[in-house]
């Protein structure tokens, strides 16, 4: 059997991205294992393929910030003791970044990665014993594919996109009720049916960039052109102020009670909303990702970003770009505002293409073709 340790340690997009290549290689090769180095906070994604046997928890977002207590409490220690416990056959830095081939120079195992062409940041090249050339101008999930592959000695071929998740992912035993009596989601028992259950829109309204949110009162719009086609708008939350926009979205809806904020989840916890639901629609954010990787149905909404080489990718993906002569920038912060006169100012102004209205009519569309 082949042992691969993976360094894929973060964003959450980027380690959704890497499943694939690891469908394919047990397609392809048949009797391979694979251990994972992942920072603590998505350690639940590589769990849910079922070729991943030990996932090692780091935590360089939060080492970084307290060097000397991570230090003198063995934490470090206790992480380079896991981290060095087994002999790889293979070790594939899938980052391609310094802290990611540092880590993989640590493990014992002949090191992989990308060239200093290909790499995020060419020095961590150095670090690896078989740089591998891998073209920059496709999808992420492409590259970490086409990684693996040469890594492994295979080849892609026709070899089919599968996460490699869906099919071991337990279907949840409860869904959201229809009649909410407060902002917090209430939930029952699933003993009925999911055809008995209300058709049900999921809302991935938050993320990073201030620039890449789309304007809270085309969310309350979307919402109630939605809710009144009798689905139920479904809010996830995963801090204070996502918290706090849900919340509003639901207060200023025409159709409240027929939005529901739910209670803050586990990546596991939302992925089974995810699951139940009938479509998603989403900013430029990590659990877009999540969305596509069990192909459920997905809007994907792109302002200053562009989904060419990192979006939403897989089956039921529908991405919706803003046709202004400035985007895409990838800028963080924008001073352009456009005043419209039902909405207000909107801003980022790119945002100002992708209205409620055009975002209805692509998510009734993209339902249609799911119920042909």
């Amino acid at each position: 059997m082949k042992k691969v340790l993976i360094i894929k340690t973060s964003s959450l997009g980027d380690v959704i991205h890497t499943l694939p290549a690891l469908t394919d290689a047990k397609t392809a090769l048949g009797d391979i294992q694979f251990d994972w180095v992942v920072e603590e906070n998505f350690a639940e994604i590589p769990a849910w393929h079922p070729d991943v046997k030990n996932i090692i928890p780091v935590a360089i977002r939060r080492w970084r910030k307290q060097i000397f207590k991570t230090i003198f409490s063995g934490e470090w220690k206790k992480f380079k003791q896991q981290l060095q416990q087994e002999q790889y056959d293979y070790v594939i830095d899938a980052q391609g970044l310094l802290k990611s081939a540092l880590i993989a120079r640590l493990a014992r195992g002949q090191r992989y990665g990308l060239d200093k062409q290909s790499a995020r940041e060419p020095l961590a090249s150095y670090f690896y014993q078989y740089p591998q050339a891998i073209d920059k101008h496709q999808h992420a999930v492409e590259r970490v594919r086409q990684l693996f592959a040469r890594s492994l000695g295979y080849q892609l071929n026709d070899l089919p996109l599968n996460y490699g998740i869906a099919e071991y992912i337990t279907l949840p035993d409860h869904t959201i009720s229809t009649d909410p009596v407060d902002n917090e989601a209430n939930v029952k028992n699933n003993s009925d049916s999911k055809d008995d259950a209300s058709r049900q829109i999921l809302f991935l309204h938050g993320t990073t960039w201030a620039t890449k949110h789309w304007p809270e009162q085309y969310w309350v719009e979307l919402a109630d052109r939605m809710s009144g086609t009798d689905y139920t708008i479904v809010l996830p939350w995963g801090n204070e102020a996502e918290h706090q926009r849900a919340l509003r979205i639901k207060q200023k809806s025409e159709r409240e009670r027929q939005v529901v904020v739910l209670d803050k989840m586990s990546l596991n916890e939302l992925l089974k909303q995810i699951i139940n639901v009938d479509a998603v629609v989403a900013v430029d954010t990590g659990l877009a990702h999540l969305s596509a990787a069990i192909g459920k149905p997905t809007v994907a909404l792109y302002g200053p970003t562009s989904p060419g080489l990192t979006g939403t990718y897989g089956k039921n993906q529908l991405h919706l770009q803003a046709d202004i002569e400035c985007a895409p920038c990838f800028k963080k912060k924008c001073i352009k505002t456009k005043y419209d006169k039902k909405y207000g100012d909107i801003a980022p102004e790119c945002f100002s293409h992708l209205t409620p209205a055009q975002v209805a009519e692509s998510l009734h569309e993209l339902l249609s073709r799911q119920a042909s």
